[in-house]
């Protein structure tokens, strides 16, 4: 599932094998840039903007491009077989004398002027792996909506860039407070802790092709997927319900006893107490 941290390597994947170099292939193949023709030009850099990815060309060029749940990107040498899915699913293909960078299932792709990035990213709050990360005001955007259930305010990418469905459940798990209590709520200690934690927490998975937030070898997460397992601290069953504001529900986990407080209130979301499948 990408978040912050799998869109990091992304970034780190495709500046290794674009940047500094001139394309020799490029197709976009979505009507609107159909005849865009990016051939000639050199990539720049490729840089992480929480969600979001921006690939910046000579002349002045940044192909913006969101995974959001099932997008990639998949770099191949010459000859090697692409195997990221079936052509049709296919949306941009970068390519270099020696690689090619393939886009599938991307629901957002734009090629925007570089000057004008910030009509694609300007409404981020701080990157949580991005140089301008500031804790204190990713804080501030949290707490000022102090009704809004803490999980709700965690994926808006508006308060702070990079928290995703999984980071979302883990965090609220290591702060000791159900996703559904009100960001007022949170005990002042803990508030203070969050961004802390959450950067702490994406650093250290940014480099791993596994994501861990246990530190354990046995177990990865804690509670992302694991209904109705026992909790690794308590033993309790970890549940799971949707949430959301209805239009855009999430699959939500907690642990009962870890985490007291609110719960999904009724007509919510569908309380669940089987597995569901998740990517973990």
């Amino acid at each position: 599932m990408p978040e912050g941290d799998t869109v990091w390597q992304a970034a780190k994947r495709l500046h290794t094998a674009l940047a500094g170099k001139v394309l020799v292939r490029s197709d976009l193949r979505v009507p609107r840039y159909a005849t865009a023709d990016l051939t000639g030009r050199a990539v720049l850099e490729v840089a992480p903007r929480g969600k979001h990815l921006l690939t910046r060309i000579e002349g002045g060029l940044t192909l913006h491009s969101h995974l959001r749940m099932d997008g990639s990107w998949k770099v191949y040498a010459p000859g090697q077989r692409w195997s990221g899915g079936p052509a049709h699913q296919i949306r941009a293909v970068l390519g270099t004398a020696d690689r090619t960078a393939v886009g599938y299932r991307l629901p957002v792709l734009d090629l925007i002027r570089t000057g004008e990035e910030e009509r694609a990213v300007g409404h981020l709050g701080p990157d949580l792996l991005g140089p301008d990360w500031d804790p204190d005001k990713a804080l501030a955007n949290l707490l000022r909506d102090p009704a809004r259930p803490l999980g709700e305010a965690l994926l808006d990418q508006r308060n702070l860039a990079g928290i995703g469905n999984v980071y979302k459940s883990e965090l609220c798990f290591l702060l000791g407070v159900t996703p559904w209590l009100p960001v007022g709520d949170l005990p002042t200690d803990r508030a203070a802790q969050l961004p802390v934690l959450a950067r702490r927490l994406l650093e250290a998975n940014r480099d791993r092709p596994t994501r861990i937030t246990t530190g354990r070898r046995d177990q990865n997460l804690f509670v992302y997927g694991r209904t109705p397992r026992p909790c690794l601290r308590c033993g309790t069953p970890i549940r799971s319900a949707d949430q959301g504001d209805g239009s855009r529900e999430r699959p939500t986990y907690w642990c009962p006893r870890c985490q007291p407080g609110p719960t999904p209130p009724p007509g919510a979301g569908r309380l669940r107490t089987t597995p569901r499948h998740t990517a973990n």
